[in-house]
This record gives structure tokens, sequence and C-alpha cells, in this order.
């Protein structure tokens, strides 16, 4: 073999060992009419739970059938369950309320009122408690996930975006409009503590490696901040696309995903000790959100077809596109 052809085999390796691999598996079909913001996936139940408008429509993660819908759930922003106590949660952001849920008939049982606009939502496990993250009223609401009573109030001193519970009772989250984490006492109710995510502006989608306390925020600069918590501090950076709003993190790879709607998703992992991208892989413009089954490793976007933007006007200098009725969909991405 010639000096040429070994380098020519090395640098093949190397490139094929830099890439993951991720890339669209299939498209699972949704349809019906509105935008959509967050997903929860139930890993144990193989339920996928998507907001879609004035409903939630929910998919079999095995099949990718849609097997129902919860209704009434106007301005839907995201979803929490308690599989032990067979409850679900949703943010209903226009409302600003919380729909209560069965996870079997997905019947609702009720609703509870929270703050402003209620965006993200989070069971926390050792407290038995639901939290809303309030982007208008700027706090969060702590609803006893039983009783459904609210138990109390928790000012943020910002606008709160995502969240992420690390197990042991504190709740983490992102507070756009001062770009820092803010570290909640879920039994307490208190912050008990918060530092910065600078050069981060408005981080929004947040995922959380519990085993390894590590943090990946995601902003709207076109970069990802990797923090930990403990210490309070960023270590680590890595650039991503534009437009992102959801976050993941697959604890058996090892590695954060960021959904940028430009149409791509960021993998980043680590390289001889530091936080880098591994890999851009390509998703679907608008593709903004996402959540992780941990257990296939599948990832999974919202996305739709839009009609062609409309004029600009005084009022609207940047108006959005139509979403086509009946386009919205699933994109999986898998290796």
């Amino acid at each position: 073999m010639t000096r040429l052809a070994r380098i020519t085999l090395v640098s093949a390796a190397v490139a094929i060992a830099a890439s993951t691999g991720f890339h669209v598996v299939k498209e699972v079909k949704v349809g019906g009419e509105g935008g959509w913001d967050y997903l929860t996936v139930d890993t144990e139940a193989r339920r996928l739970y998507v907001s879609h408008g004035t409903r939630v429509n929910v998919v079999d993660l095995d099949s990718g059938a849609v097997v129902g819908e919860i209704a009434d759930t106007p301005g839907v922003h995201g979803i929490a369950v308690a599989p032990a106590l067979n409850r679900g949660f949703t943010s209903n952001g226009r409302a600003n309320n919380v729909t209560i849920f069965d996870l079997k008939t997905l019947k609702s049982e009720g609703q509870v009122k929270t703050g402003e606009n209620p965006d993200a939502i989070q069971f926390e496990p050792v407290s038995g408690r639901v939290f809303t993250f309030n982007g208008r009223s700027k706090d969060a609401t702590a609803i006893d996930a039983k009783t459904g009573k609210v138990d109390g109030t928790i000012k943020l001193g910002g606008k709160p975006e995502f969240s992420a519970a690390d197990g042991k009772g504190k709740i983490y989250v992102n507070i756009e409009d001062t770009s820092e984490v803010a570290e909640i006492d879920a039994k307490t109710l208190a912050v008990t503590k918060r530092y910065s995510l600078k050069p981060c502006d408005e981080p929004s989608g947040l995922a959380m490696d519990v085993k390894n306390r590590r943090i990946f925020s995601v902003c709207g600069n076109k970069l990802m901040m990797i923090s930990d918590p403990d210490a309070g501090k960023v270590i680590g950076t890595v650039p991503i696309g534009d437009g992102a709003d959801g976050a993941g993190f697959d604890p058996e790879k090892g590695v954060a995903f960021s959904s940028n709607g430009e149409g791509n998703l960021t993998v980043v992992g680590q390289k001889g000790g530091k936080w880098a991208v591994l890999e851009t892989a390509k998703t679907q413009k608008g593709a903004r959100t996402m959540a992780v089954d941990e257990k296939t490793h599948m990832v999974y976007l919202p996305a739709a077809e839009y009609g062609p933007a409309p004029a600009a006007t005084a009022q609207n200098a940047h108006p959005r596109p139509a979403i086509l009725p009946g386009s919205f969909k699933l994109v999986v991405m898998g290796q």
C-alpha cells in the first residue's frame, strides 16, 4: 500500500469517527391545524405527548400511530407526566391554567389556576409537585400532584423558559431575560442559587445530564452553554444553529442536542475532555423543539410545511408564513 493510500484511509476513518450518523429515519404524520411548542416522552408507557395549538396529540412511540388527544388546552406549551399517580399535566398559556388528565384514558380530571402564561412544566418526584414556569408573571406555580391544590408561588426575577429536575429535589430553569440559570428547592419553594450564562443571550431550551451534573442551555445567539450547577458556572461553550428552542440529552450515548429552527440538529459531545460539536444533521426548517426517547435513542422534532410569507407591513416587518393545513408532523432522527 502506498503512503498516499494509507493517508487516504486514515483520513476516511477520522471522517467516519467524527460523524455520529444522525439522519432522518422517518416522518410521522399527525395532521390538524395550529402551532406547537414542547413535547414529552413517557419512555415506559411508550407514548409521546405533543403540544399542538389547543390540544395535545398523543403518539404511540413504537407504532408511530396517533392514539388520542387531550382537548381543551388553549395555547398549550408543555406536558408533564407522573406515572405513579397515573396523571398528566398540561400548561395552557392562553388560559393561565393547568389541565390534569388521566394517563390511561386521556380524559381531563380538572384544571388549576397558575400564574400568567404558563410555559414550561415539570413534575418533581421528591416533593410530589408539578411546577409551571409562567412567562408573563415571571414566577413559578407549585401544585400538589395528588390533590391538584396550589402549594405556593415562587418569584423568579425574570422570564422563565425550559426546566429540568435532578431527581434529588432541585429544579433548574433558564431565565431568558437575565441570561441566568435559577436553582429551585422543590420542598421549600425557594430560589437557592442563580448563576450567569453569559455570553449567552436569551436561553430557552434546557436539558440535564443528571448523573454527571451538567446542564445544557441553548441560546438565541447560536450558542450552547454547558454549565456545572453545583459550582454555579459555565464550563463549556459550543456553536449551534439559529432559532434553537429545544435541548435534549441521551444519558446512554452521552450526547446533547440542540434543535435549531433553521433546519438542523446540533449533536454535542466530548472530544479530548472538552465539549465540541460532533455533527450538524439536517432536519426541517421550523423544527425548533425536540424530545429524546432514551429507550430507542430516537430524537423527535415537530415540524410542518409552510406557505409563502405574506408581504411586510409597517406594523409587521417580518410576517410569518402560514402553516399549511394538515401538514403537521414529527421528524424522527436516529442513527
